[in-house]
């Protein structure tokens, strides 16, 4: 019995310490988006990063710098639901609980301010005149790049009162 739960203590302990301490970090690499002309002050593009993360990258301004532009991830840290760029109120807005994050990823408004949480944001930049950013490789989940269709079912956390009917698509493997 002392055998047994010292085998299983052990187990644990060791399942513990992979997942506090990880044998490596995440690995990262620049990415190819768009040219940057291609993006309109105001206006946002969706991208899917190869570990199937959506990321909206927003154009702020046309100085021609890296500066113009922001990456931040479509979900919002509070429960999961996509978060959309709205260009003509210059804010990031949850639909879930009427989480406002500001044009640099942090909450203002829902939720979200109430616990002081902001959106992931990516490094970008530009190499003559395309639009790149960091983003990790781990997991492939499918094709990297911009998404045609930004619109479509909530989110990975989506909130079931919110959307009761929806029904995730069959997974795809590789």
């Amino acid at each position: 019995m002392v055998g047994g739960m010292a085998a299983g203590y052990g187990f644990l302990a060791y399942i513990a310490a992979r997942f506090l301490y990880p044998a490596r970090g995440t690995r990262r690499q620049w990415v190819f988006v768009t040219k940057a002309a291609d993006v309109a002050d105001g206006e946002s593009v969706a991208f899917r990063t190869p570990a199937g993360e959506t990321v909206t990258i927003a154009r702020r301004a046309r100085t021609g710098n890296v500066e113009d532009f922001i990456a931040l991830s479509t979900t919002c840290p509070h429960l999961g639901c996509k978060v959309s760029w709205q260009g003509h109120r210059n804010r990031f807005f949850c639909p879930c609980h009427n989480g406002v994050f500001t044009p640099e990823g942090k909450a203002i408004e829902g939720p979200p301010a109430e616990a002081g949480q902001s959106l992931d944001s990516f490094p970008l930049e530009i190499r003559n005149g395309l639009l790149y950013i960091e983003v990790p490789v781990e997991v492939l989940v499918g094709d990297a790049g911009v998404i045609d269709d930004p619109e479509g079912p909530p989110g990975p956390g989506h909130d079931p009162c919110l959307f009761p009917d929806f029904q995730k698509p069959p997974r795809r493997h590789a």
